[in-house]
């Protein structure tokens, strides 16, 4: 008996010395970046690139209702897995196939939980797995980051959790972010001391809320969460105000996995536009066709005001202009137009047309043509009756919707957007999540949600200007398509930029915004200017409606965060070059050795005018015989930019 309880005690005492204190430790495949999660009476852990120590000091706990886990909390034992596995992308925006290569290291906990964290060769990530009956309530969620002294964050900061995620991008340093009320939402870029930077985002956000930071007071972040929705008010046409909220940020399935918590490590920043992290981590698609899903460019309404010239018809919503934006694209091989609002009898009545056009007379005119019409809408009008509004949409021939006006992402609203991907999917639509939070990796588990906006994108007018915008590529477009809405034919530099709802401009000269259709990324990409200027400016158009919005290889050829970047990307065997600057011209040489050798080539380039840096709209186009020995000069006037095709 006495043996019996020494054996207790010393496995009792054998217990306790663990959860004191244990560090795991794992790496990266390549060896490059190192973690160490140290249990204690809490869960912490440090990440090292390098020697360099990138993130230190880190936290982690989920609370429930009942309980904390990550608190106190009792290690059971430590799993350890690997892969590496090429994985085909459906509508690829950097490379149509992806390595998928990582160490996991799983925390199993006593209380039906774990920590799991996988480490790339270009970041690392941990999400909770809980393994819990029935439903919990989950009160907050706790992610501390913490920097190396002396880092610095590029950030969109908000007022509260109601938002439009069209903000500019700050910068601070982080030791100076500890204001209570100062907080962001993801993604944010966290540069080091020593030049590498760390892009903190989440991936695999599912019936929970979406992330924001806030200064912790000590130099690092802290989460924190909306809570969900309780009761609302009606706030006109396209919205509800909420008016009380539940205790919890969400209710949920006790057994699950929660979301991803991500750190894309860029020793150079080229690899910040070269990472795939996001989309690797999100859950696959379902095992489904997918074919019917089409990417492709789409000539837009609402920026250029439909305001036609040189027609016999009253330009405006109605049949005759609409015909006009279908002949356009048709003449240009665009696929889609897209009718924004204006289009229905009301924002509320979406069942019926404006009675000034006749939408099935138009679904017919652009069948003949090659051209589809895709559909605005509030997110309110589809939330009224989803299923039998799809159906009839998908009875109408339309391929495709744009939802927009959510501003928020609480659970209810996040489960609100894979609802929606569920019902569209069913009813072969594609979507376009405008008004929307920034992108969390519901992309590739719904290949049919093919764009968000959640950018401060052309829309805004003379607020757009490549002092942000080329923060872009690195920042909110690194984690997913970006409805950016570029193709402005009427630009002028920021000083210049007089842009009103009859004159609307964008900022940059007119290489600047043909190149963003080779920098940024969507698979759903807009012309959003004007198809009477379009029309004018024939060798222009000609070159964007070629551009695909969908890409087999990526190279990154020079990048430099927040001011220049120079990127090839190939679609079967053209390849495509864009490269935009910020406010101080820039000059690079790049060589073309990514092409097959022992062939000639013909580069297109549209570049810079001599006279740019005045007026924005100059440009020259040049034609040349390449091959891969050649060293192309890329000069580019402050905003300005470059853009070629090599074929």
């Amino acid at each position: 008996m006495m043996m019996k309880r020494l054996f207790t005690l010393l496995c009792a005492l054998t217990l306790a010395c663990a959860a004191e204190a244990k560090t795991v430790e794992a790496a990266s495949p390549g060896g490059n970046l190192r973690l160490a999660v140290d249990v204690s009476d809490r869960i912490t852990y440090g990440l090292w690139s390098g020697e360099d120590k990138i993130l230190e000091n880190c936290t982690l706990s989920l609370t429930l209702a009942d309980r904390t886990l990550g608190e106190k909390p009792r290690l059971r034992s430590v799993k350890r897995s690997s892969a590496d596995e090429v994985l085909e992308r459906r509508n690829p925006t950097k490379n149509a196939s992806v390595r998928n290569r990582y160490n996991a290291v799983r925390l199993n906990f006593a209380g039906g939980y774990a920590v799991e964290f996988r480490l790339f060769d270009d970041g690392a990530a941990y999400r909770f797995v809980t393994s819990l009956p029935g439903e919990v309530e989950v009160m907050g969620e706790a992610c501390r980051l913490g920097f190396p002294a002396g880092s610095e964050a590029w950030l969109s900061e908000v007022d509260g959790f109601r938002s439009m995620y069209e903000e500019p991008y700050t910068r601070v340093a982080t030791a100076e972010y500890d204001s209570a009320d100062r907080m962001s939402y993801l993604p944010v870029l966290v540069g080091m001391p020593g030049g590498k930077k760390v892009l903190l985002a989440e991936s695999g956000v599912r019936d929970y809320p979406c992330m924001f930071v806030r200064g912790d007071g000590a130099g690092g972040f802290e989460s924190l969460f909306p809570r969900v929705p309780k009761e609302y008010a009606p706030a006109g046409d396209r919205n509800l105000k909420i008016v009380a909220e539940e205790p919890y940020i969400a209710r949920t399935q006790g057994t699950r996995t929660f979301p991803w918590r991500v750190a894309v490590v860029a020793e150079k920043d080229a690899a910040l536009l070269e990472n795939e992290l996001v989309w690797l981590l999100a859950e696959p698609a379902a095992d489904a066709d997918w074919e019917w899903v089409k990417p492709g460019l789409v000539s837009w309404d609402w920026w250029n005001g439909m305001r036609l010239t040189g027609v016999d018809f009253r330009a405006g919503r109605n049949t005759e202009s609409y015909r006009y934006y279908i002949d356009f694209a048709a003449r240009y091989g665009i696929p889609y137009i897209i009718m924004d609002e204006g289009w229905s009898a009301s924002t509320t009545d979406v069942f019926h047309p404006n009675p000034d056009l006749d939408l099935q007379e138009l679904i017919a005119y652009g069948r003949e043509r090659n051209v589809q019409i895709v559909l605005w809408l509030t997110w309110l009008a589809v939330e009224k009756d989803m299923d039998r509004l799809f159906a009839t949409l998908e009875e109408w021939g339309i391929p495709g919707v744009k939802i927009d006006f959510m501003d928020r992402s609480d659970q209810w609203m996040v489960g609100y957007y894979e609802r929606v991907m569920k019902c569209a999917a069913r009813h072969r639509l594609f979507v376009d999540m405008h008004g929307s939070y920034t992108p969390k990796g519901l992309y590739r588990t719904y290949p049919n949600l093919l764009t968000y906006e959640g950018v401060l994108g052309m829309e805004q007018g003379a607020r757009c200007k490549p002092e942000n915008s080329n923060w872009l590529p690195f920042i909110r477009n690194a984690v997913g398509p970006m409805d950016f809405t570029p193709g402005s034919m009427f630009s002028a530099q920021p000083e210049d930029n007089r842009s009103t709802g009859a004159n609307p401009m964008g900022t940059g000269t007119r290489a600047y915004q043909m190149a963003l259709y080779v920098v940024f990324e969507s698979p759903l990409q807009m012309l959003a200017d004007n198809p009477v200027l379009y029309r004018r400016e024939h060798p222009c158009t000609e070159f964007l409606a070629a551009v695909p919005t969908t890409w087999d290889s990526l190279r990154v050829l020079h990048a430099a965060c927040g001011r220049e970047v120079v990127v090839a990307r190939r679609k079967g065997d053209k390849w495509y070059v864009g490269g935009i600057t910020n406010d101080r011209p820039y000059t690079t040489e790049i060589a073309l050795d990514f092409l097959p050798a022992g062939r000639t080539f013909t580069m297109t380039s549209f570049e810079d005018g001599v006279n740019a840096d005045l007026q924005a709209t100059d440009y020259r186009k040049r034609v040349r015989e390449v091959d891969a020995s050649t060293v192309v000069k890329v000069e580019m006037v402050r905003n300005g930019g470059w853009a070629a095709v090599i074929e």
